[in-house]
């Protein structure tokens, strides 16, 4: 790394091009010919549906955001961690509605969005709790809290009730530390248990359940943790559905699943650290969706990833289009669905036996073309076992997809492109402008630090 103000010379940059080992290296590079049509090394299965006629009466829309902000404590390089996740609801079947009645009054057409937020702060670098030996310590401690204190929809249950009956579907036969770093029990194996309890050590430092997520794991008490506070961001992100989902469910609201689509930001699956939630929350979606399809007749439930940036965007938008740069050669109003071949030798290159994201994701991912042509790179839930066959792509492994073609139809925006109305509007509740949002984040720590002493 360069000192402030040391920029790079040209000697290095020669000595690279020159180097006989750097050219051995890139000369063994696998080279992937393009192909001239959607036909390349293995056929993209074209889903032979059409959009259906169906619409929801509420779309839920969820997104999220956070910033590493400079804390003065003291201490250098103090940093706090700023996340929310936003839930928006639209009333869609009312946005229909105005619609016939143009022109329409602007003060009427805001009350078809209501919203709702997971607002919170956490120390990342050099930044220690009262009462706590170390920045990972406190990590630990605001995390639950946040858990703790957390609920959706009024009277429902907290993101923890929510966070705790998915971790009962993980193993207990994975291999954890205990995170009391002096543990000196054999092993220091970490003793899992529900919401705060403590080491059974002569230390009796505290533990939580949400340690089972492992953030604490990977936390530099020395440096920048944007990486595990964007999994932060995405374990709470689908925390707030699953939990939605068991609150309709104890309030017997599970008939409004079919008059509802929710919409995600991101592929349906959890990376990193916490991966092992992506199958708890695949078990969760199968028992909630059998009881409404069992108690109300509903269909399966609908519920849409959207990835907006990637390597699975990149291949859709070199799909269509030519070698000479022009588009159009995917067609409208037609899906591909992916199988794990057809990603492993098109877009995540892999000769491994073990199916593409079989660890981390709970949905499968497919591509469409919208009637407008906008390009969308979407998921859908795992909800049966036969849905998981990623071997093989068939339309009923897809749960509701001419109904999933249909919202996207309908919900795209030509505000931004191949984007989508919910999640713009659950972006716009949850972003936080890079520069005002940063000075006023650092002034809001500042008086509260002061406030604290």
């Amino acid at each position: 790394m360069p000192y402030d103000g040391e920029f790079a010379q040209y000697k290095p940059l020669h000595r690279l091009a020159e180097s006989e080992r750097v050219k051995a290296l890139i000369g063994q590079y696998r080279v992937r010919t393009r192909s001239s049509d959607l036909s390349s090394a293995v056929l993209l299965t074209m889903a032979d549906v059409q959009p259906s006629t169906w619409m929801p009466d509420l779309v839920l829309a969820v997104d999220g955001s956070y910033n590493l902000v400079e804390v003065k404590n003291g201490f250098p390089g103090a940093e706090a961690a700023y996340v929310t996740v936003a839930s928006v609801l639209i009333d869609t079947a009312k946005m229909r509605q105005l619609d016939q009645q143009r022109p329409v009054d602007p003060q009427e057409f805001r009350t078809i969005e209501k919203t709702g937020s997971t607002d919170c702060a956490l120390p990342s670098c050099n930044i220690v709790f009262e009462g706590e030996q170390s920045v990972k310590d406190s990590f630990r401690r605001a995390f639950f809290e946040i858990l703790q204190n957390e609920q959706m929809l009024p009277g429902g249950e907290t993101l923890l009730a929510t966070y705790e009956a998915l971790l009962k579907h993980k193993s207990l036969t994975q291999d954890q530390q205990c995170p009391c770093e002096e543990c000196p029990l054999p092993s220091a194996k970490y003793q899992r248990s529900q919401g705060r309890y403590t080491c059974t050590c002569k230390f009796s430092h505290s533990l939580y359940s949400t340690d089972a997520l492992r953030f604490h794991e990977l936390l530099e008490p020395e440096g920048r943790n944007g990486g595990i506070i964007g999994e932060v961001m995405q374990v709470l992100e689908r925390l707030q559905v699953i939990n939605i989902l068991r609150t309709l469910e104890a309030k017997g609201w599970l008939s409004t699943l079919q008059r509802l689509a929710i919409v995600l930001d991101g592929p349906l699956a959890v990376f990193g650290q916490p991966a092992w939630l992506s199958q708890a929350v695949y078990h969760e979606l199968c028992r909630i969706n059998d009881i409404a399809k069992e108690a109300y007749g509903c269909q399966d439930m609908l519920i849409i990833g959207i990835e907006k940036t990637g390597q699975f965007v990149d291949h859709l938008s070199s799909l269509d289009r030519d070698e000479d740069g022009k588009t159009g050669l995917f067609p409208k109003q037609r899906a591909g669905l992916l199988t794990d071949i057809y990603i492993k030798r098109n877009i995540i290159y892999s000769q491994g036996e073990k199916l593409y994201g079989a660890a981390s994701y709970f949905g499968r991912k497919f591509f469409y073309k919208t009637s407008s042509g906008a390009l969308i790179v979407a998921s859908l839930p795992f909800l049966a076992a036969s849905h998981k066959e990623t071997t093989r792509a068939e339309v009923f492994q897809f749960p509701r997809l001419t109904d999933a073609m249909s919202i996207l139809d309908q919900l795209i925006s030509s505000r931004y492109a191949n984007a989508l109305a919910p999640l713009i509007a659950a972006h716009a509740e949850a972003s936080i402008p890079a520069n005002l949002g940063n000075k006023i984040l650092k002034d809001l720590a500042k008086k509260l630090m002061q406030e604290a002493k």
